[in-house]
């Protein structure tokens, strides 16, 4: 296909659908949903794109993804092309490509979003990258000249990857240590197999490996090695341990068996395979019905989870629909795979006899006046309480910063939610330490933390090469 057509021709052509797993079959298993364009529906997509002057589609896009050019070689077939230009900007496009929430970043800044739908980016971003993966055409940049420096990148989740992948190809050696025993972060701990399979992530680690990053497991920074001992062999440290604290609602039954953070839920059952048992000696214990609390993403995995491995499921969330932080997409998988969502309500008790879940007692909400965040702030309704039956409870309220590694740096700044200060370069308090992803920001996207890792990378490139900081000369000529 060509794109000598006009800007008309172009919106005339519909938004490609991609191909799903039927919503009773994918309900019972864990393999991936959305099954991904094929080369034609790939090649009439990206034709939609009017490649404009402007380019808001890169604009947001946090690591700056060269939209128009990538989707202008899809459009004559040129998809391992389309694949290396993403990876000069993005080393996870497999990874962005499923799990971006496109909607709000690139595709909702698409000029067409509105009247037309947004051109696909991350399902072409997805196709791409799978392209040259499954065609062995996978191409191992040339190895630069040793510069001689080291740094240590603590966390293997998207952000330290990101780093790692950028410095890589600037010639530094760099070691990327990680708590657990297989790297990837939150993409393998948090994410489930259906929205991201394991081989995907192993197979960009891979990727990085073959570049020469040294990938040390289970080791878990600031304990098993101190911090001072890493700062006296690297040259820089840069910190992506993200925010996997996990937050508890504080009410009544939550020491019951049968309740659970929606991070060890996920975990159990991603990293460790516990929805294989007994293939992999991790079970989760099977629910009923299964209680899920909170209206996130990570709610949605933790809800979709326990649905595949044979609980009836409700989400009870204290807002309102609209007010529904997950993603549409992953709010409409859900509701296809037969979750309930109970709106409006919040836990107020959890109910059980000897030590385990049998309840839960909610009480109904109604929205009042806007809340700090702009959206309605719900408001008990007296005398709504009511009880239901369930024999398992997943809390999925959010996470709180990583304490195990920053409790060991007295002199690291930290703001009063317990996250790590840092400058506009991601620097932080402390001397040749930088850092980013949810660690600094609090939970947010896998591309904002990579944003924020290229950020990081280039200062630390900047440091090591004796330049001036990324933006010191503008900030210079203002204040002139």
């Amino acid at each position: 296909m060509t794109k000598k057509i006009t800007p008309k021709e172009r919106m005339a052509i519909p938004r490609a659908k991609m191909p799903e797993q039927n919503p009773k079959t994918r309900a019972a298993n864990f393999e991936e949903v959305p099954l991904g364009l094929s080369p034609e529906i790939a090649m009439r997509e990206s034709v939609r794109c009017l490649s404009c002057r402007k380019k808001p589609c890169v604009g947001g896009c946090p690591v700056g993804v060269q939209i128009p050019e990538f989707l202008d070689l899809v459009s004559v077939g040129k998809f391992v092309e389309a694949a290396r230009m993403i990876k000069e900007t993005n080393v996870l496009p497999a990874v962005t490509g499923r799990v971006c929430p496109q909607e709000s970043q690139c595709e909702g800044a698409c000029t067409l979003f509105k009247k037309y739908g947004g051109v696909s980016i991350g399902a072409l971003e997805r196709f791409v990258a799978d392209y040259e993966r499954t065609n062995n055409l996978v191409k191992i940049p040339k190895k630069p000249k040793s510069s001689g420096k080291k740094v240590a990148v603590i966390g293997s989740g998207p952000s330290g990857l990101t780093v790692a992948g950028d410095l890589i190809l600037e010639g530094h050696a760099v070691t990327v240590f990680e708590a657990l025993h297989e790297a990837g972060g939150v993409l393998v701990y948090g994410i489930p197999e259906f929205r991201l399979p394991k081989e995907i992530v192993s197979a960009e680690v891979d990727y990085l490996e073959k570049q020469g990053v040294n990938f040390q497991m289970n080791i878990v920074a600031g304990l098993t090695v101190p911090m001072n001992e890493l700062l006296e062999e690297y040259d820089a440290v840069y910190i992506g341990v993200g925010a996997g604290l996990p937050s508890f609602m504080r009410i009544e039954g939550e020491e019951l068996n049968g309740v659970f953070s929606a991070n060890e839920y996920l975990t159990r059952s991603n990293l460790m395979k516990g929805y294989l048992f007994p293939e992999y000696d991790s079970p989760l214990p099977p629910g009923k019905h299964t209680c899920v609390v909170g209206g996130g993403n990570v709610a949605m995995d933790s809800a979709r989870t326990a649905r595949r491995l044979g609980a009836e499921v409700s989400i009870v969330y204290r807002r309102a629909r609209e007010q529904l932080p997950a993603r549409g997409e992953e709010v409409h998988h859900a509701e296809e795979e037969g979750i309930d969502f109970q709106l409006l309500t919040n836990p107020v008790r959890i109910f059980g006899e000897d030590g385990k879940v049998t309840g839960m007692e909610c009480i109904r909400m109604e929205l009042g006046e806007p809340d700090d965040s702009g959206r309605r702030r719900p408001i008990p309704i007296e005398g709504s309480n009511f009880e239901f039956e369930c024999d398992q409870v997943i809390i999925s309220i959010g996470a709180g910063a990583n304490p195990l590694l920053i409790n060991t740096m007295p002199d690291l700044e930290l703001n009063r939610w317990g996250y790590i200060e840092v400058d506009k370069n991601n620097r932080t308090s402390v001397d040749r330490v930088w850092a980013g992803g949810d660690i600094v920001t609090g939970a947010a996207t896998v591309i904002e933390a990579m944003g924020a890792g290229r950020i990081a990378a280039r200062s630390i490139q900047a440091y090591l090469t004796g330049q001036p900081q990324p933006g010191t000369e503008n900030d210079q000529e203002e204040s002139e």
